[in-house]
């Protein structure tokens, strides 16, 4: 059962993470966006894809259950996509104030 609530919340993130990074990449601007929430949640993924990889029991029965970590890898990738974005918008903001 614990397994399934993880997924659940896994799969949840996941449907937010591209919604936000679409957001960012539209926004063109950080206002409203918070680097240090950003990586703390990057961190967070980066704790619990390396959970992952050291529970024995999910190492074990990765050949049943690799798709918990697929769902890991790919809302760290979306996280760090928004990061980046973050930076190129922190970047537009500059030029953006520079030119006003």
């Amino acid at each position: 059962m614990s397994e399934i609530l993880e997924i659940i919340m896994i799969v949840s993130f996941g449907f937010s993470w591209p919604m936000n990074v679409i957001k960012s990449y539209k926004a063109r601007t950080t206002k409203g966006k918070s680097l240090s929430f950003l990586f703390l949640i990057f961190f967070g993924y980066i704790a619990g894809i390396a959970s992952k990889f050291t529970n024995e029991a999910y190492m074990a029965a990765f050949n049943q259950k690799w798709y918990v970590l697929f769902f890991y890898i790919l809302n760290f990738l979306m996280v760090g996509t928004d990061l980046c974005l973050y930076f190129r918008n922190k970047n537009l903001d500059m030029q953006n104030s520079i030119t006003l």
